[in-house]
């Protein structure tokens, strides 16, 4: 039920009319039962294990923080679990009194959870141990000074040293007067450094060598304490600095110790190496010694066998000191007084042995090219240079070009043992100028030995550097060619050779120009007569199909045979003619032809063209009477032929390119030799325009050849004529470089 409200019947305070309680409060709350706060719960008195659990009614989250600072259900707070588990209780006291006036009325909890402590005894016996503090025991001996020792050994490990010089104060600051009033007595010190050395020790402190401790003596001597610290100060840095230098003197020791034995190994490398160099020097020796004693020279054998004896015994020495120069001044006088009576043109391997062994002994592998200049050119090179070369140069200066083989000989068999950069010398400066004054005073009408047979043998040797000949004697042929007749064979033996030294491109405008309109020419005096038919106008044609292009040779007979041929067939055709002859003259003219110009389109279609007028002839009745079995003699002969031609039909990829009209069939093929450069073309024109085109010898511009073509300086770059004019160099073309020439 709930509590009943009494109403007071005064204004008085509350008790002051007596129990004011109910009957209902009585019953609730009896007098004499301990009131506890829990009881104010309908669910009655809650334990610590119920702690919090009516948060759950709630959202707070206080619950779940005490869990997660490490609070445990039924245990009481803090770190290790201290704090209180049940509430407090409380007592209902007796009476009115004070507190205590009933007895105590603590509980039993209570007790357990603040218990009483008295603490007067735990201060008396504090007080009076901090008070025997103060007396003096009786029987106790006066303590003695503590002394600290330290060793030399540690003094070494842990000392350092102090310049003291550097630790005073300097200038005029440092010099002035203080008065110290801290003490007893009034004190005067000259600079704050003497102030700061004024000495305090603690009572119980242990005391250095120096300094004891002034219990008994009512006063302090700083004075003799900074002498007696300075006086040890001063004897620690002294120990110090004599062991610094003891360490010092061990280290040189050690140091000039090291120092001696590389010395001591040095000066036996010395010794060995001076060995060495007088045993050098005595090797050298022997080159002079048959002079001095009178004694005949070393021979070319014993100089090699002392140079050997110098590269394998004594290298480095051989090396540093440069004693390959040696062979200038001893071998070469030998190896000229050997090859003074030496014809190269007579015996060219005469003494090709002694100068090829001097090359395994002096030739360095540095020096593979090299050039004329004497200052730094290796040994070997230098006695070849020096040597043989003036020999060479006499020897050609005498030798007569034509005379071809005893000088191809000679460089054949001394190229081995000759340096590159002197065989190109022998070849450029002086076999070409020879070569070049003979072709110009060449006339290849009077003269009776062809040219070839004493040019031809020099191209394994000189390769493209007879390239600058090329030119005139081609110019020369084509003027000798201007009278010539197709009847005369001595031309294509002549020429023949020349066909794989020249350029494609060359070699064919040379023949466009100087041997085609001949043989065109020749082709148009042919009389084609079935009755008497001369054929050597025709075979001097043919004999130059090896000289000329398939193309070429195409082109004469279409322009200058077959038109002529077949008006001939006509016109026999027409005057009832004999098939069998046909047949037979047909077959014969084709026997004539080689097989290159019977596989090529255009002659092709021009016996097609001709079976096609026999067919005509025999189906139409052509020319009156015709023999028993001419129809089926022509028929089989056009069979035959058509199979023929069906077996040597080109590939499909190549019949199909003539039909799709990439090239028509019948018409001849573009020249299989065209110029392959630019400067093939410049020559081949300056051949059809009659003009002089050959290079200068060792004549370039900005590393370009430099050619004439006719009285015109030019040069060729990237496919542009460049021509010389007064200041500079002027880009031309091609036809304009024709009509300035001409």
């Amino acid at each position: 039920n709930p509590i009943e409200a009494k109403l007071r019947k005064g204004k008085g305070a509350v008790g002051a009319y007596g129990n004011e309680r109910t009957q209902q409060s009585l019953q609730d709350f009896p007098a004499g039962v301990s009131f506890k706060t829990s009881q104010r719960f309908a669910g009655g008195i809650r334990t610590g294990q119920d702690l919090g659990s009516w948060e759950k009614h709630t959202r707070g989250i206080g619950q779940k923080l005490l869990q997660k600072m490490g609070y445990v259900p039924g245990k009481g707070l803090g770190k290790n679990a201290q704090g209180i588990l049940n509430p407090i209780e409380a007592k209902l006291r007796k009476g009115k009194g004070a507190v205590g006036a009933y007895g105590n009325e603590r509980t039993q909890q209570s007790l357990q959870d603040f218990p009483v402590v008295d603490s007067e005894e735990e201060e008396e016996k504090e007080f009076q141990r901090e008070l025997g503090q103060w007396r003096k025991e009786a029987g106790t001996a006066k303590k003695k000074p503590k002394y600290s020792y330290k060793t030399v050994e540690e003094l070494k490990a842990h000392g350092k040293l102090t310049n003291r010089s550097m630790s005073r104060p300097a200038g005029e600051l440092a010099q002035v007067k203080v008065i110290d009033m801290t003490g007893r007595e009034q004190k005067v010190y000259h600079s704050y450094s003497h102030m700061s050395q004024k000495h305090s020790v603690p009572e119980e402190a242990p005391l250095s060598v120096s300094t004891r401790e002034q219990k008994t003596s009512g006063f302090s001597l700083p004075e003799l304490e900074h002498n007696l610290e300075l006086l040890i100060e001063l004897t620690e840095q002294d120990i110090l600095q004599s062991a610094r230098r003891l360490q010092h003197e061990k280290d040189t020791v050690v140091t000039l110790t090291h120092e001696s034995d590389a010395l001591q190994v040095r000066l036996a490398e010395e010794e060995q190496a001076l060995g060495r160099l007088e045993q050098v020097m005595n090797l050298v020796d022997r080159f002079e010694a048959g002079d001095k004693e009178g004694n005949p020279a070393l021979c070319l054998q014993e100089c090699a066998k002392i140079f050997q004896q110098l590269q394998t015994e004594f290298y480095q020495e051989y090396k540093t000191l440069g004693l390959g120069d040696l062979a200038v001044s001893v071998v070469h006088p030998l190896l000229k007084e050997r090859l003074r009576s030496w014809d190269p043109l007579k015996d060219c391997s005469d003494g090709l042995e002694e100068v090829g062994q001097w090359r395994a002994i002096l030739e360095s592998s540095q020096s593979l090219h090299g050039g004329p200049d004497t200052s730094n050119m290796d040994p070997y090179h230098r006695l070849i240079w020096e040597v043989l070369v003036p020999v060479m140069r006499s020897c050609v200066s005498q030798w007569q070009p034509r005379n071809v083989g005893p000088m191809v000989d000679c460089v054949e068999c001394w190229a081995p043992v000759l340096p590159l950069w002197i065989l190109d010398h022998v070849l450029e400066q002086l076999i070409f100028p020879r070569l070049q004054r003979e072709v110009d005073n060449w006339n290849p009408l009077t003269d009776t030995v062809p040219i070839h047979s004493w040019v031809h043998p020099w191209l394994p040797l000189m390769q493209t550097r007879l390239e600058p000949l090329y030119a005139p004697i081609r110019s020369k042929l084509a003027h000798a060619l201007q009278r010539w007749h197709p009847s005369d064979s001595s031309a294509r033996l002549i020429l023949q050779p020349w066909k794989d030294v020249f350029t494609p491109g060359a070699w064919e405008a040379f023949m466009v120009k100087n041997i085609v309109p001949k043989l065109a020419l020749c082709l148009g005096e042919l009389v084609v007569n079935p009755h008497q038919q001369v054929l050597e106008p025709f075979n001097w044609v043919m004999d130059w199909e090896g000289m000329l292009s398939v193309s070429t040779m195409v082109g004469l007979l279409d322009k200058n045979f077959f038109p002529k041929w077949l008006q001939v067939l006509c016109s026999w055709l027409s005057n009832s003619p004999n098939y069998e002859e046909i047949t037979k003259w047909y077959l014969g003219w084709k026997s004539l032809l080689s097989e290159n110009l019977l596989s090529h389109p255009l002659v092709k279609e021009k016996l097609n063209e001709a079976l096609d007028i026999m067919n005509r002839a025999v189906a139409s009745g052509l020319g009156g009477y015709m023999q028993p079995g001419a129809r089926e003699n022509i028929a089989y002969l056009i069979q035959t032929e058509r199979r023929k031609d069906f077996q040597c039909e080109p590939q499909p990829e190549r019949r199909d390119m003539e039909n799709s009209g990439t090239r028509p069939p019948g018409t001849a093929a573009v020249p299989a030799s065209v110029p392959t450069n630019f400067k093939d073309l410049v020559q081949a024109k300056a051949e059809e325009n009659g003009i002089v085109f050959m290079p200068l010898v060792a004549k370039r511009h900005m590393g370009k050849q430099l050619f004439t073509f006719g009285r015109i300086v030019i040069y060729i770059e990237r496919g542009v004529v460049f021509v010389q004019g007064e200041k500079t160099w002027v880009p031309t073309s091609l036809q304009s470089l024709i009509d300035m020439a001409k």
